[in-house]
């Protein structure tokens, strides 16, 4: 996939306006690139939706990263049984997507990127809609080849 830098930002865009509208950052992960996949927004918004809140809000692995997974399948995954070589680029693939998106952000448990499991407490200002674009921006940059 050949993807430029200027529709890149559109999808970042857009993902960032899915979750000012309110979608989980699974959803705005997964539906501003859906449509790569041959996936309409309603159906992506939909399918998407239980993995907000680190996971059904069990603040578990960050929706923002899920919605960058769910994805990587779509660009890779198997479909068909017996395909071991495929399940196992999928898996590299979303391995390597969770080490840069942990990286970048500090980890991909929902409630460690909020501040939950600290003395200190929750985070006055949740990270949330700036790891939505960077999940983007990595996944995009990641299926580009770069």
């Amino acid at each position: 996939m050949q993807i430029s830098e200027a529709e890149i930002q559109k999808r970042v865009e857009r993902a960032a306006l899915l979750r000012e509208q309110g979608f989980n950052c699974s959803q705005a992960v997964f539906a501003s690139c859906a449509d790569l996949y041959g996936i309409d927004e309603r159906t992506a918004l939909r399918v998407s939706a239980s993995f907000g809140g680190g996971i059904g809000q069990m603040r578990q692995t960050c929706g923002a990263a899920c919605g960058m997974f769910m994805l990587a399948g779509m660009e890779n995954g198997n479909a068909e049984p017996g395909q071991p070589q495929a399940k196992q680029a999928n898996y590299r693939l979303v391995q390597r997507l969770a080490a840069d998106f942990s990286e970048h952000n500090g980890g991909i448990i929902c409630a460690d990127l909020l501040g939950l499991n600290t003395a200190d407490g929750p985070r006055q200002k949740r990270p949330c809609k700036e790891m939505i674009k960077d999940a983007v921006r990595q996944y995009l940059t990641k299926v580009n080849g770069e």
